[in-house]
């Protein structure tokens, strides 16, 4: 059982990074949400630790092995929680992980059906399985102090709170419009129209 990986990085993919460890390279999956942070804070060849979950997918006759990393052992601890639910494999879950997970834990814990359904991969039902298999066991993932970082966007405040009140109009309620315009916007950054976020948003939640 592989439980953390040393070397360096000698590349980042959108998912993923390949460590080089003494002559050998290793891809290891990441969650979206902690490769966010190292795209910003790790370049390529530098060095990287990553406490890892390792598993075998099985692929007909193969067992393939795979790594998923992670920054800490509690990060690595809410990420075993997630996939006890039915239906969320490891793989699936390192798409669906793409909010801090601090905000996610708090979600499963307070009920938040809106916030869990922005996951990718994760609809309604899902969602709904999630909150009755975790609600009240995943508090001091709460505490991870792994809150967003600012996303560098060009989008002024006033065309935000267009797309706002656009959705709002729409009868979206203010919770759920706040974050379906903050996701078009992380995902976009460089959106600069009401209308530009709207697009977004209508083409997140058509993938749906």
């Amino acid at each position: 059982m592989i439980t953390h990986i040393s070397g360096n990085v000698s590349k980042k993919k959108e998912l993923s990074v390949v460590v080089d460890v003494n002559g050998f390279s290793y891809e290891v999956f990441i969650p979206a949400a902690i490769m966010k942070i190292l795209d910003e804070k790790v370049e390529e060849n530098s060095e990287l630790k990553l406490i890892t979950y390792h598993y075998h997918q099985v692929d007909q006759s193969r067992a393939i092995p795979i790594l998923i990393g992670f920054l800490n052992e509690i990060e690595r601890e809410f990420f075993e929680k997630f996939i006890t639910v039915s239906g969320i494999g490891p793989k699936a879950a390192v798409r669906a992980l793409s909010l801090p997970f601090s905000r996610i834990a708090d979600g499963i814990d307070s009920g938040d059906l809106t916030l869990l359904k922005t996951l990718p991969g994760i609809g309604e039902q899902r969602a709904k399985e999630i909150i009755a298999k975790l609600q009240g066991k995943v508090g001091k993932f709460g505490l991870i102090q792994d809150k967003e970082t600012a996303v560098a966007s060009d989008v002024k405040e006033d065309v935000r709170n267009e797309a706002m009140e656009v959705l709002l109009q729409l009868q979206y309620k203010k919770k759920e419009a706040e974050m379906m315009v903050h996701r078009a916007i992380t995902t976009n950054p460089k959106l600069s129209t009401c209308e530009d976020i709207l697009n977004e948003v209508y083409k997140q939640k058509s993938k749906r």
